[in-house]
């Protein structure tokens, strides 16, 4: 009896708040936007090199917003949306 009056009290909530995983679907769509510009610049042929791997987008741009989507995550985590102002 006192098992069942437990489970009763106990109810289900979420880790976080909305506005933590708001945060948190703004970071994954950086990080997934970071790794779409790091992809392509190969060649199908192994015996012609292609410059263009080395372009300033897949080797700056892309590795930066990879890093700053992860610091969204990491500020979504971290975020508590009850603070008061």
């Amino acid at each position: 009896m006192g098992e069942k009056k437990r489970k009763e009290s106990i109810k289900s909530q979420f880790v976080f708040e909305r506005k933590n995983y708001k945060f948190m679907l703004i970071g994954i769509a950086v990080i997934v936007l970071g790794f779409i510009l790091m992809t392509g610049g190969g060649s199908d042929d192994p015996n012609v090199f292609n410059p263009e791997i080395y372009n300033w987008r897949r080797i700056r741009l892309a590795p930066a917003l990879i890093l700053i989507g992860f610091g969204i995550e990491v500020y979504a985590i971290l975020l508590n949306p009850y603070k008061k102002k």
